[in-house]
């Protein structure tokens, strides 16, 4: 199957320049096709693929090789926490509760997969019972902020006709305002259980953790009628593994170790708009 390398740089870093399409073709590679300036380009595969991957690592230049065949996708979902968003809710609940740096370690723990999800998740909503539900509305408005290139991700995946989730194990109130401010299609998440205006220190069941992912993706790609080889994801953390490998597109964004380790592409210098680049996309095509 003819594959396709891609070159990747943080936006505004021009750190892909002129003399590395020249390596390229020192390697064997035929003209580069430039998605972005000095940001991202592409060339066919060639025989000194890996010698050329070998002469860019340690350079700020995400590296990644993609099936020409099905590129551009029509599903994308995506994590929240971390991905999405620069933060993780459950540890804004916790620096309200002041508990933050408690929880920071469990939630650190569990993305690495150190620690049993559903167990983990359990352990630190306990530890916020008693703390007002309205919380939640501060920590949204004054603690969550985007995480770059979202937006232009999901207006123009949709303007090509692709459905969007966004499924996290995180918690619906914050699920359902960043799926509405970045203009996701649907979102599913954790119920954090209030009673008399505060938390309970309970989660709703069943838990959405890595199988839940998975079984989105299934469900999703079931409902438009496409394979799972037509869907993209992303996440972080080690819950998003098994919806990664079944995606077509599974991608790692400044992911933990584990889950770098497993994926088949990662984005450690891009934004979300990689995951464009990934697709094929030319910056000139990019909405907003």
């Amino acid at each position: 199957m003819e594959s396709i390398l891609v070159l990747i740089a943080a936006p505004g870093s021009r750190a892909i320049g002129v003399k590395t399409a020249d390596m390229l073709r020192d390697f064997g590679a035929a003209a580069p096709r430039w998605l972005a300036e000095g940001e991202a380009l592409e060339v066919a595969d060639f025989g000194g693929r890996n010698a050329a991957i070998a002469e860019l690592a340690g350079l700020a230049i995400d590296v990644n090789v993609v099936p020409a065949a099905n590129r551009r996708k029509r599903l994308l979902v995506a994590d929240m926490d971390s991905t999405m968003i620069e933060q993780e809710c459950i540890d804004e609940l916790g620096v309200m509760a002041g508990i933050g740096e408690h929880i920071k370690q469990i939630t650190a723990r569990a993305m690495r997969g150190e620690l049993d999800f559903e167990g983990a998740l359990k352990e630190r909503v306990k530890l916020l019972k008693g703390l007002d539900a309205g919380i939640v509305d501060t920590i949204l408005r004054e603690r969550i902020s985007f995480m770059p290139g979202g937006r232009t991700l999901i207006a123009t995946m949709k303007a090509s006709g692709a459905y969007t989730a966004l499924v996290s194990g995180g918690f619906t109130p914050f699920t359902a305002h960043v799926a509405a401010e970045l203009g996701f299609d649907e979102n599913q998440a954790n119920e954090l259980i209030v009673a008399d205006g505060l938390l309970t220190g309970e989660v709703g069941h069943p838990i959405l953790g890595q199988q839940a992912k998975l079984d989105a993706l299934r469900r999703i790609s079931a409902k438009l009628g496409i394979a799972t080889a037509d869907a993209l994801a992303v996440g972080d953390g080690a819950n998003d593994l098994a919806m990664l490998g079944a995606a077509g597109m599974g991608v790692a964004l400044h992911a933990k170790p584990q889950v770098q380790a497993e994926a088949r592409h990662r984005v450690n210098h891009g934004d979300l708009t990689a995951l464009l680049y990934l697709q094929g996309y030319e910056q000139s095509a990019f909405r907003d």
